[in-house]
């Protein structure tokens, strides 16, 4: 695509900051055996993405801990030990979204994450004040690749897809984005991205 860019979109999850899901529960399952299989059979991913699509968390509890009664107590540790599961910033990402907003390039994001732990997790990083507006797909129960959430961010930016670059870790997720007309960067370190940004004249 050519076009100027004015604008950089950013996802969340592994590219402004770690995620590592079972952390919380290679404390509190030390056998690895059973740690894997709950993680795989009780608490798979495509569950959690549900969580990601709009499901409130408290329902999904209830209902997983009905089909898996002896593992109630670690299926509401998923949700009071989220941020947990973050154990800090991508290595120099941080950096990248400090000298962009230094530079004048307004910023924002699109995140699949559930409601209830963006609302947990976001107070705890200042990073996301420098953001101009953030997407949550938890909120507005949409979730990436789905075109739907490319076009409600576009609307909520005020800016034309082709006039913004989007950042995500998942190629079906950038796929999706080039084909709603935004310009994307398919995430894969940090350095990656920087000399993309320069090549882009985004960064110095």
């Amino acid at each position: 695509m050519t076009g100027r860019i004015e604008a950089v979109v950013f996802d969340v999850g592994k590219v402004l900051v770690e995620w590592e899901r079972d952390l919380p529960f290679r404390r509190l399952i030390p056998d690895s055996a059973a740690r894997e299989w709950f993680m795989a059979e009780v608490i798979p991913i495509a569950w959690h993405g549900m969580h990601d699509a709009g499901r409130d968390a408290e329902t999904m509890i209830a209902q997983r801990s009905a089909e898996f009664p002896d593992q109630a107590h670690l299926i509401r540790a998923w949700l009071t030990h989220f941020n947990e599961t973050i154990p800090g910033p991508v290595p120099g990402s941080t950096e990248i979204v400090e000298e962009l907003h230094a530079a004048g390039v307004p910023l924002f994001a699109i995140t699949n994450f559930g409601a209830d732990t963006w609302a947990g997790f976001a107070p705890t990083y200042p990073l996301f004040g420098l953001f101009s507006d953030i997407v949550v797909s938890g909120t507005e129960k949409l979730a990436k690749p789905d075109p739907a959430i490319y076009a409600l961010a576009a609307r909520r930016f005020g800016l034309d897809p082709a006039a913004m670059l989007f950042i995500d870790d998942s190629l079906a997720n950038v796929q999706s984005a080039r084909a709603c007309g935004w310009h994307a960067h398919h995430f894969a370190g940090a350095d990656g991205l920087r000399a993309d940004l320069v090549e882009r004249g985004l960064l110095g």
